[in-house]
């Protein structure tokens, strides 16, 4: 009977090899269903949430640069193997996909009144109508008519306005994760790149530069903006609650962070034009929608903004390619976040668009960090683990995601900008790419784009 219960024992682990007390990622297919995958267990750590900003010390989070399984074998501990309870983590990872859209909504650009009436007509409503002068269009939100699936409400929309681009009202969401410890004085990433600081070069990088800025909510009170150079316009509807600030407080100040302040940022004499597109639609879930991050575009190239941070990210939508497009044919450059899905993620827009420089993030050892996605669309690198910066009531935090290594492009491009306002996004491109540090293999490669932002190169004289 003892041989039978050890043989019961023993044989769910028969093809696990024990390496010094752990146990290696199994082949089995038993074991393997047990264990789960090596990814989901390494993603355990990082709960993705929001930050809680009260204590503001700088040491919150769990997540360390290096963290993860990069052996290329996951290791296991027997416990592992058996059932237990599931924790809180666990839970939420069980939790249904936020939705990548809105359910009963399509958006169209260029209609026109005999359309819309049509439209009307066939059981559409229009919910919400701009007229984009500055792209020279029109841009509609429509709720779909009562008993037709969303995917035949877009064909009908299509058939019915031939001529309009439509598509699905899709989601975009802060490209943020948790954040990342670091030692105290050692959270400055933006040393890694040589970006300086007003007393190391007076005037090299400071002030002349307008940025604009698509994110969520800003805390206008945080003691980031006491040179009052943040003008902030909210285009969410109103009727829906406001964002969170975390994100686009960190955001903002990162970029244009008092110098007094505890978070200086990479230009603290310039201004920022701020557009508020989100809305928080559940707990944690800060979401706008392709219909007001196109007004967003639209806003800020009225403003004549020539230089444009979005760190957020969702899926394709012909609406929001077109205005990218406009506002590239404008000479506006765009910048854009390249997600923190993981390396096998599919590319993530506005990034993935052609017309927008996608930028990657790496720790202060020039390592790639273990969640940013990859692709041939990856045209940068930049500082994004433990960036320090702002927390949204007040103080400061280090912040980690690809939110954090656009805004170091970003900053580049508006310094470029302000000592030449006509260099065109080709040949800031190409500046940027001539001095970029090379990580990866040689050339452009998908993890590392061109390479690492310099920022020696960018700020050696000033605009």
């Amino acid at each position: 009977m003892l041989s039978t219960l050890k043989l019961a024992l023993i044989a769910p682990v028969a093809a696990i090899a024990l390496v010094g007390g752990d146990i290696l990622a199994p082949r089995h297919a038993m074991v393997s269903q047990i264990l789960g995958s090596s990814e989901a267990l390494a993603d355990d750590d990082d709960d993705g949430g929001d930050d809680d900003d009260r204590g503001a010390s700088g040491r919150s989070g769990s997540y360390g640069a290096g963290a993860g399984w990069s052996s290329g074998r996951s290791l296991f501990r027997f416990r592992d193997l058996f059932p237990r309870r599931s924790t809180s983590r666990r839970a939420r990872a069980s939790a249904p996909p936020s939705p990548t859209r809105a359910p009963d909504e399509v958006v169209g650009l260029g209609f026109s009144p005999a359309q819309l009436e049509q439209l009307t007509g066939a059981g559409f409503q229009v919910l919400e109508q701009d007229t984009m002068a500055t792209f020279n269009v029109d841009v509609a939100k429509l709720r779909i008519p009562s008993g037709l699936t969303l995917d035949a409400a877009k064909e009908r929309a299509r058939t019915l306005a031939p001529s309009a681009v439509v598509d699905f009202n899709h989601y975009y969401r802060p490209e943020q994760r948790a954040e990342a410890r670091c030692a105290a004085g050692d959270c400055m990433a933006r040393t890694v790149i040589g970006w300086p600081t007003a007393q190391d070069w007076p005037g090299a990088c400071t002030g002349g530069a307008t940025i604009g800025l698509v994110d969520t909510a800003i805390n206008p009170e945080h003691d980031a903006f006491e040179d009052n150079n943040v003008e902030i316009i909210r285009l969410a509807d109103r009727k829906l609650p406001e964002s969170g600030k975390q994100h686009g407080t960190a955001v903002a100040a990162l970029l244009v962070g008092s110098a007094t302040s505890r978070t200086p940022g990479l230009i603290p004499g310039g201004k920022l034009i701020a557009v508020d597109v989100f809305h928080r639609a559940g707990r944690q879930d800060d979401r706008s929608a392709a219909f007001d991050l196109v007004r967003a575009l639209n806003a800020l190239a009225g403003r004549q903004v020539q230089v444009i941070n979005m760190s957020l990210a969702g899926p394709p939508n012909l609406l929001l390619g077109e205005a990218v497009k406009k506002a590239a044919e404008r000479g506006i450059i765009m910048v854009a976040a390249a997600g923190n899905s993981g390396p096998r993620a599919e590319p993530v827009y506005p990034a993935a668009y052609e017309e927008v420089i996608a930028v990657t993030a790496t720790d202060k050892r020039k390592r790639p960090y273990r969640r940013a996605g990859r692709g041939e669309h990856i045209d940068f690198a930049a500082p994004g683990v433990s960036v320090w910066t702002a927390a949204s009531v007040s103080g400061a935090r280090p912040k980690t995601g690809t939110s954090f290594a656009a805004p170091f492009v970003t900053a580049a491009a508006a310094l470029m900008k302000a000592a030449d306002p006509e260099l065109a996004p080709r040949r800031v491109r190409e500046m940027l790419s001539g001095s970029a540090e090379d990580l990866g293999e040689p050339g452009k490669d998908p993890v590392f784009g061109w390479g690492l932002l310099n920022a020696r190169a960018i700020c050696k004289t000033a605009p």
